[in-house]
C-alpha cells in the first residue's frame, strides 16, 4: 500500500513512518523543505505547504497514494489566531486537493480530544457527545474536522481524536512532568484532582493504520459516524502520573499546589508577551489555561474496538522507562 503522510517529521509522524516501512508499505512525506526533513532514505518526499497551499495540489497528485494520514498541525502559537492557518485552513486545502483527484484516497485526519472538549469525572467523553471545545486550539482542530466533512461526498475520510500522547520522542508532556518531579512541585490550575486519558504513540499509530484500512467514513452531516476516540480507557490522576515518573527517577512525588485560574491566566499572559517578543511560541498560554482548569479530559475506545479491532497494547506506566530514557538522552539540559 502507498501512504502519503503529513507531519512525518513530528513526534507521532516519525513513529508512524517507521511502522509503515516495517510493515512493507511505500511512504511519501509531504514536506515544506526536503533538505531539512531528515527522514529515512526509503521515504519519498514531495514539496507542499499546508499553511499557504504552495505546491499542494501538484504534490498530492505526484504522491499517488492509496491512503493519506494527516498528522501535520500547529500545537503552539503566539496568538490564538495562530492555530487556524494549518489546523483549519491547511486541512481544508489538503481535503480540496484530494477531492480534485480522479480517485481520491482514503484520508485519516488526526484531530484531538481538544476538538471534542473536556469530560466529566467518571464519565469519559463519547463520539456521540456534541463537540464543546474550550480553547482556540480545540476549535481549530474541530474546524479541520468540518473541512473533511465538506468533501465527504468525494473523499472517504475518518477522524481520530487522541488524548495526551506519550512515548519515546515526546518533547512536551513527559518533559513537563519530569520538570515538576525534579522541582518538587506539581502545579494544578484550580482545585480538586485532574483526570486524563492517555495513549502510547505506538498504539496511536496502530489506530491510525486501522482507520485507514477499515474505518467507517464521515458524512457531511454532523453525525458521529467515522469519528473515533482512541484513549487507553483509564482515568489517570495527574498526581499519580507524576508519582510514577518520580518512582522511576528516584525522587519523592512532587507536592500538588493548586493555582487559582485567574493567577494562572495572568502568568500565561506574561509568558505570551515574552514569547511574542522572542518570536517563539510557548506551551504556557491562556489558551492552555482554559484547558487545564477543566477537571477531566478522558475518553474511551469502545467504538474503535468494535469497528477498527483496536485495543491499546501499552497502557501507562508501561513503556514509561523507555520514554524517560529517551527524554533524558535527547534533552538533558531541559529536563
Amino acid at each position: 500500500m502507498r501512504y502519503l503522510v503529513t507531519g512525518a517529521t513530528g513526534f507521532v509522524g516519525r513513529r508512524l513512518v517507521r511502522r509503515l516501512l516495517l510493515d512493507g508499505h511505500t511512504v511519501t512525506a509531504l514536506v515544506r523543505d526536503r533538505a531539512r526533513a531528515r527522514l529515512p532514505s526509503a521515504v519519498d518526499t514531495v514539496d507542499g505547504d499546508l499553511a499557504d497551499g504552495r505546491g499542494l495540489r501538484r504534490a498530492v497528485a505526484e504522491a499517488g497514494a492509496d491512503r493519506v494520514i494527516h498528522l501535520a498541525g500547529t500545537v503552539k502559537a503566539t496568538r490564538p489566531s495562530g492555530y487556524a492557518p494549518v489546523n483549519a485552513d491547511g486541512t481544508r486545502r489538503l481535503c480540496e486537493a484530494l477531492a480534485g483527484l480522479p480517485e481520491p484516497p482514503r484520508l485519516v485526519y488526526c484531530s484531538s480530544l481538544a476538538a471534542a472538549g473536556p469530560s466529566r469525572p467518571g464519565r469519559p467523553r463519547r463520539e456521540t457527545d456534541p463537540p464543546e471545545p474550550v480553547s482556540a486550539y480545540g476549535r481549530s482542530k474541530l474546524a479541520g474536522e468540518l473541512a473533511l466533512r465538506a468533501v465527504a461526498d468525494r473523499v472517504p475520510g475518518m477522524v481520530l481524536r487522541p488524548p495526551i500522547v506519550h512515548g519515546p520522542g515526546d518533547t512536551e508532556f513527559l518533559p513537563a512532568l519530569l520538570a515538576a518531579v525534579r522541582g518538587g512541585v506539581l502545579p494544578v490550575c484550580g482545585t480538586g484532582p485532574r483526570r486524563y486519558s492517555l495513549i502510547h504513540v505506538d498504539d496511536l499509530c496502530r489506530a491510525l493504520i486501522a482507520a485507514a484500512d477499515r474505518g467507517t467514513t464521515v458524512e457531511r452531516a454532523p453525525t458521529a459516524r467515522g469519528v473515533y476516540h482512541v484513549g487507553d480507557g483509564v482515568e489517570h490522576r495527574h498526581r499519580d502520573l507524576a508519582a510514577d515518573v518520580a518512582a522511576l527517577v528516584g525522587c519523592r512525588p512532587p507536592r500538588t499546589v493548586p493555582v487559582p485560574p485567574a493567577v494562572a491566566a495572568t502568568a500565561a499572559w506574561g509568558a505570551e508577551l515574552v514569547a511574542r517578543t522572542r518570536g517563539r511560541p510557548s506551551m504556557f498560554t491562556r489558551d492552555k489555561v482554559r484547558e487545564a482548569r477543566c477537571p477531566a479530559w478522558t475518553c474511551g475506545h469502545e467504538r474503535a474496538a468494535r469497528e477498527l479491532d483496536f485495543t491499546p497494547e501499552t497502557v501507562w506506566p508501561a513503556g514509561l522507562a523507555d520514554a524517560l530514557a529517551d527524554a533524558l538522552r535527547l534533552a538533558p539540559a531541559t529536563v
